[in-house]
Order: structure tokens, then C-alpha cells, then sequence
């Protein structure tokens, strides 16, 4: 800044490629608009939050599949688990397309100690089995299931409801987001006597379902402890609507408003 004696201080002029106080990118005597965020008289800027929440039926359900095995003898119960999961799996199996993803989980055999025993003296063998099924013909899900807990020593748990990452339900939440921002900024405009000119800028928040985390601890669940006579009993399982929301965050330019 420079000063001549006498006078006001006078303001250097701004570097070569400075904008004024307005910002570098203000509008222009004709009504130009740039990227300030509050716009300008001539081109005044209006803010908006477009939502949209929509209920879709699901797309799958997967449910869990826990196989035991107990025994004084380690090799015993090591066979009887091996037994029981391959069962299980040739169950699962036998359903064919219904059940789009079959895969093991978690294995572990772990000997029991004693209580209070000073020495390394094994009480039993403890065998364990996790099996993770996502099955996508809902007419098969409560057969499955009950034929699942009738074997011995499994437990079922679920059924967990979902949609796939590319279901249209994502696209469609987020396309209803974006058409309630424009309808709102255009309730806003024609309070004011205005109209929406050009669309600057459309931040996307993301899409989220309720799904709950693919095999979340779930108490209770069915379980089997021995084979009864004649086929087990079939559950009536009616899949749960899932909730998409989405938000979406938009700023518009407006013409002049008349506010006489």
C-alpha cells in the first residue's frame, strides 16, 4: 500500500490474475454468474436439500447356519462335525438356484479344560461350523429353514433382508432426491416472482438402505438337537420391505425477483 503525504492511504492495486473483494469469479455487469456461493443481485442463488425415502420389497435374504459338534474323544467329535456340516452343505445344495451364495465361515475346534484342575486335563472337544446362504426364491426360504434346524446340533439364525448394491431402487431414491431439490428451488423462485435459470452445482450425500450388517449377532434362532419323525414343520416367512433413502444437496441461479 503506498501513501502520499497529506492524502488518504490508497490500496495497491490487486496482482495479475486477482479478482475484486467480490471474489474472482462475481457476476458480470450483465448479469453473468460465477461460483460465489451467495450470487449477486442480478443473479441471486438459491439453496436447497432434495430427500427422498422409498420402500422396495428385497432382493435377498441370507440366514446363518451354525453346526456342533462335543465329545470326551477329539477325533470323534472332529468326525461327527465333519458328518453334520457335510450334511448341511448337500441340504443347502439341493435347492439349486434358489440359493445364489453358499460359503463357510468361521471352523474352530477347541478343547474344554476342567474347572479348577491344576493340570492340563481336557474335559471335552468343542467343534464348531459357520455357514453363510443368501437365498433369493422366497417360496423355499421357510422349507430350508426348518429342514436346516431339524439336523443335529445346528442352529439357524436369520433371515437377514436385503437389496443388491445395483438394485434400480438406489437409482430410482436418488432420481426422486434430485426432482424434489428442483421442485422446492422452484417453489422458492416463484415465491419471489422468479424462475430458475441454470442448475451450479448438485453435491451428492450418498444413498444408505436400513440393511443391517450381512450376519449381525442375532439372539435366539432355531435350533436342532436331534431328528424327529416325519418332515419338520414349514415357516411362513414374509419378506421385509427395505427403506432407501437419499440427499442430495443443490444450488440454483435465479432470475431477478420482483420484490414490488
Amino acid at each position: 500500500m503506498t501513501q502520499i503525504p497529506g492524502t488518504w492511504p490508497t490500496p495497491d492495486p490487486p496482482p495479475h490474475g486477482a479478482g475484486s473483494a467480490a471474489g474472482p469469479e462475481s457476476a458480470d455487469a450483465d448479469g453473468g454468474f460465477g461460483a460465489l456461493p451467495y450470487g449477486t443481485p442480478q443473479a441471486p442463488r438459491v439453496a436447497v436439500r432434495g430427500e427422498a425415502s422409498l420402500e422396495f420389497d428385497p432382493d435377498y435374504a441370507r440366514i446363518g447356519v451354525s453346526v456342533s459338534a462335543r465329545g470326551t474323544d477329539r477325533r470323534a467329535a472332529l468326525e461327527d462335525l465333519t458328518r453334520r456340516n457335510a450334511r448341511a452343505l448337500e441340504l443347502i445344495k439341493s435347492y439349486g438356484d434358489a440359493v445364489q451364495k453358499l460359503s463357510t465361515g468361521t471352523f474352530s475346534v477347541q478343547p474344554q479344560m476342567r474347572d479348577g484342575s491344576k493340570r492340563e486335563r481336557v474335559h471335552a472337544y468343542d467343534g464348531r461350523v459357520r455357514l453363510n446362504a443368501t437365498v433369493t426364491d422366497f417360496t423355499v426360504l421357510g422349507e430350508l429353514t426348518t429342514r436346516l434346524a431339524d439336523l443335529e446340533l445346528t442352529q439357524v439364525q436369520g433371515p437377514w433382508w436385503g437389496l443388491w448394491r445395483d438394485s434400480p431402487a438406489h437409482r430410482e431414491a436418488r432420481q426422486q432426491a434430485v426432482r424434489e431439490a428442483v421442485t422446492r428451488a422452484r417453489e422458492y423462485a416463484e415465491a419471489l416472482g422468479s424462475r430458475l435459470v441454470a442448475l451450479v452445482e448438485l453435491a451428492d450425500l450418498g444413498a444408505e438402505n436400513s440393511v443391517p450388517p450381512p450376519f449381525p449377532a442375532a439372539p435366539g434362532g432355531m435350533r436342532g438337537y436331534g431328528r424327529a419323525a416325519g418332515p419338520p414343520p414349514e415357516l411362513d416367512l414374509e419378506p421385509q420391505r427395505q427403506t432407501v433413502s437419499a440427499q442430495v444437496n443443490a444450488r440454483f441461479v435465479m432470475s431477478p425477483p420482483q420484490l414490488d
